[in-house]
């Protein structure tokens, strides 16, 4: 008989929220490659987040959130600028080099940086299990880096998502200081919105290719905006909110390549090397070390 069952009513709408995330920001990857055929790396970045900044300004409207303050702003610029407009130029540029679930299981690997990052620069004390998912997940990155290799010299779009990669943990670093004073959704909103007005310099690439633009890859365009970049962010703050545990929601996140890659399959008809698979399966099981072994 089940003991408890209110425990899993309250558990099931947080990871039904965590597994919309999941899906959201794994049909991002071949949903980018798709609309790169029509639109350049700068003006895809520029329209997908003029799309996401207006849904988060209505829903920000609907919820009455507060203004920042002005104290704030530069750390708000700086969520936005490293943690949205660099990480999304630099992956975008990537993802025209190398397929979507390869790239999907690089960016994956955040949770691994973010780990690093919080030793160096909060001087977070960690259990040696961490390292040792760490040290996995490297090796993962390894094999994936060697699958896209031309004799020695690493693949232009793996490194592009690495430091994509790279940029998005720094952004996570950033995002919890923000959080100490604003909510989820305020803290999603102001990033955004600075990432957009710094997306604004590609305007003239814009106002160019959208003339010569077809409506399927501007529909495409719109649901990454207003999906994986606005509503996606939203709910994982939610889940992540209202989870017993922290672990309990990001966990979740270790499916994205799968579905980044079943997707990609299906739609772009790409195919993943046994290489790029294994190093794929090393990057998460060295993560699922990490969160679950390593916590204290």
């Amino acid at each position: 008989m089940n003991k408890n069952p209110s425990g899993m009513d309250k558990r099931w709408p947080v990871y039904a929220a965590a597994m919309t995330t999941v899906l959201l920001w794994g049909s991002a990857f071949p949903a980018i490659r798709y609309s790169l055929h029509v639109y350049s790396p700068e003006a895809l970045m520029l329209l997908r987040f003029l799309f996401a900044s207006i849904t988060l300004a209505v829903i920000g409207a609907v919820k009455k959130i507060r203004m920042p303050k002005k104290r704030d702003l530069p750390m708000f610029a700086m969520g936005g600028f490293v943690g949205v407009f660099l990480y999304m130029l630099l992956s975008k540029n990537g993802a025209v080099h190398i397929e979507a679930g390869i790239g999907s299981f690089i960016v994956a690997s955040s949770p691994v940086f973010v780990l690093v990052l919080s030793t160096l620069l909060l001087r977070e004390k960690v259990k040696r299990a961490c390292w040792i998912g760490v040290a996995v997940s490297f090796g993962g990155l390894v094999i994936v880096m060697l699958s896209q290799t031309s004799g020695l010299v690493p693949d232009i779009g793996v490194l592009l998502f690495l430091l994509a990669t790279l940029s998005a943990s720094l952004h996570s670093i950033i995002q919890r200081k923000i959080t100490r004073t604003y909510t989820a959704i305020e803290a999603t909103t102001y990033s955004i919105v600075f990432a957009t007005l710094f997306m604004l310099i590609y305007s003239p690439a814009l106002i160019r290719e959208i003339p010569n633009s077809s409506l399927s890859a501007n529909f495409v365009v719109a649901y990454l905006g207003v999906f994986p970049a606005a509503l996606a962010y939203l709910s994982w703050g939610w889940a992540l909110s209202k989870a017993k545990k922290t672990t309990y929601v990001t966990v979740f996140v270790y499916l994205v390549p799968l579905v980044s890659s079943v997707l990609a399959y299906f739609w772009l008809g790409e195919t993943l090397s046994f290489m790029a698979i294994l190093g794929g399966v090393l990057i998460i099981v060295g993560m699922v070390i990490t969160n679950i072994l390593g916590k204290e």
